[in-house]
């Protein structure tokens, strides 16, 4: 409550009992809780008057209507700095580096501004209707992400500040649309303009803060960002809900910033390579051996989490070194030598599939009979004090496994809210229809949470369960309490290779693959759906545990493994096409 204006008037709202009064341009008292106007008004003196003079008051004739406070003027960029920062803030509190926030997405914002043009720049897009104009053409360049010029800004751009880069800007423009609570929302609902200016969406700001994590060598993957975002812990859902009061989401600003789903691994992906490219970055710091992006030691994280032997790391990484994939450029992210954006945790689970297929065949007869040499004659699913790994074993253990994760997922999806505390409303005219319901949805809600309190009592569970904190693997193996089974990563390989020529070998002496032949991307998309019903089982089973390990389409990982093997056997691979999926290869 701004006491200057209001004299230091305390009463309770009569409607809604809340203390912040605001006073209309006419001088009348109304609550900015509920927008209740009374009939109390502010006294207005004569600015004419002088000592000795008799003093003037007046009163304004204004309608007693309630009105709405409009608040300030504002651009759209403004609100996606407030949703950026906030989501910054949230991996900040998961642990993520403050180099991540203060040094890399604050300049990548900055630079996404100049080449935009709607700041940092001598020719700023100031009207509502943006100009095309090639990016490319633009005299600003990135290609020091560590800053811009001085010259051409006004300030340091902080995702920490209330006020946008253009707020100077904002304030001083005159075409305030009264379809919507921003000056520019009609800019960004046209598809033509999004496109030639490569305008922010909801989906850009994680495909942003993807770059941002991948330029500060965080161990975050994109599928643990959207993890994320699917269990809250970073906002993106009803993320406008966050944005200051002052900043008024009404109209077309809905279509904007409205939210109904989680975008999938390949939208983001492919919006973080187009985001790539019209930044025009240079090239990222380099992906080495150390990194914890590189497929040698994120190979490390997903073989633990899926309760593989820690002894198929060393084929892992030879089957790198075979394909060529072990260099460093192949996974730095570089707009100007390389076309693509590298998919770091596909990959990776892409390269430990085609292992597993190297070492145990996965053709539906080979892995089950290697798994009766190592001891499993006897059907027992409880004999896991050998040293030695079994497929089988591990398949029923990891099933089991599958199925609870599964159910838990299902769960979480079937229990998360997804109405906003704050609907928005793409039309002022159905505002009053909407605003009805949502008092009616409020009691609904009211009583179900009160019916889910006295189920909680009833079942023996309590109803203040603490939040569990995230976490980089999706199952727990060992011998602790609710542990998804007893870890197999100590379990040796010794029944799947044998020592030849001095060195060990897989046991199998032949490989099957699919045709690798390469289809244009632009006339033929993934063959998965045709093919996945002559697949072998096992093979299509262990697509699925990775998949779910990452949430992503089988058919996504399906065309990664592809790729892996098109690397391994393009030299040894017949120049005829074959048709047979289970065509083996000698290794």
């Amino acid at each position: 409550m701004d006491d200057e204006h209001t004299d230091g008037y305390r009463e309770p709202c009569a409607q809604c009992s809340a203390v912040d009064w605001g006073v209309s341009d006419e001088g009348r008292f109304y609550c900015r809780s509920c927008h209740n106007a009374i009939e109390r008004t502010r006294e207005v003196v004569d600015s004419t008057f002088t000592p000795g003079s008799s003093r003037v008051s007046t009163i304004s004739k204004g309608t007693r209507s309630k009105r709405t406070e409009r608040g300030r003027q504002w651009m759209i960029c403004e609100g996606f700095q407030f949703i950026l920062r906030n989501q910054a803030n949230a991996l900040l509190k998961l642990g993520v580096s403050p180099h991540f926030k203060d040094k890399v997405l604050c300049q990548l914002w900055r630079v996404y501004l100049q080449k935009s043009r709607q700041a940092y720049t001598h020719n700023p897009v100031r009207s509502s209707h943006f100009r095309v104009r090639d990016p490319h053409s633009d005299s600003d360049s990135a290609s020091n992400l560590s800053g811009v010029s001085d010259s051409e800004t006004d300030g340091e751009t902080n995702l920490s500040s209330r006020d946008g880069p253009n707020a100077g800007e904002v304030r001083s423009s005159s075409d305030w649309s009264p379809c919507s609570g921003s000056v520019d929302a009609v800019s960004y609902l046209s598809a033509q303009l999004r496109r030639s200016r490569s305008l922010m969406t909801m989906r850009k700001t994680l495909a942003l803060i993807h770059l941002a994590l991948i330029w500060s060598h965080e161990a975050l993957t994109l599928s643990d960002l959207l993890r994320l975002v699917n269990e809250g812990h970073v906002p993106y859902v009803n993320a406008y809900e966050e944005l200051p009061d002052e900043m008024k989401l009404e109209g077309k600003d809905a279509l904007i910033f409205r939210v109904e789903s989680v975008p999938s691994h390949h939208a983001v992906h492919q919006e973080a390579e187009t985001l790539l490219h019209f930044l025009q970055l240079p090239a990222f710091p380099p992906i080495s051996r150390q990194s914890l992006l590189h497929p040698a030691l994120l190979s490390l994280r997903y073989l633990s989490d899926a309760n593989l032997p820690d002894d198929l790391h060393l084929w892992v990484c030879r089957l790198m070194e075979h394909a060529g994939m072990e260099d460093q450029t192949l996974h730095t992210a570089n707009s100007l030598s390389r076309p693509g954006l590298p998919l770091y945790d596909v990959q990776t689970a892409a390269l430990i599939v085609v292992t597993m297929k190297l070492l145990f065949g996965l053709e539906d007869h080979i892995e089950w009979d290697l798994s009766n040499q190592t001891g499993d004659q006897d059907h027992s699913d409880c004999d896991l004090t050998g040293d030695l790994f079994n497929l089988r074993r591990w398949y029923r253990l990891l099933q089991a496994a599958l199925i609870r994760g599964q159910q838990r997922r299902d769960q979480h999806v079937a229990r998360k809210q997804w109405k906003a505390n704050k609907p928005l409303v793409p039309s002022r005219t159905k505002k009053c229809v909407v605003m009805k319901k949502r008092t009616a949805v409020f009691v609904c809600a009211g009583i179900a949470e009160q019916l889910q309190i006295c189920f909680e009592k009833l079942s023996s569970c309590p109803a203040g369960v603490e939040r569990v904190h995230p976490s980089s693997f999706t199952f727990c193996w060992g011998d602790e309490d609710r542990a998804d089974g007893p870890s197999l990563h100590q379990k040796k390989l010794d029944g799947v290779v044998c020592l030849k020529d001095g060195g060990l070998t897989p046991r199998t002496s032949s490989y099957w693959h699919p045709a690798l032949r390469a289809c244009k991307p632009r006339r033929c998309r993934s063959h998965y759906s045709e093919v996945e019903a002559t697949l072998p089982r096992s093979f299509v089973w262990l697509l699925q545990l990775f998949c779910f390990l990452l949430d992503v389409k089988p058919a996504y990982l399906y065309e990664e493994v592809l790729r892996v093997e098109r690397r391994v056997f393009s030299s040894r691979t017949p120049s005829r096409r074959r048709t047979r999926t289970r065509a083996d290869q000698d290794v």
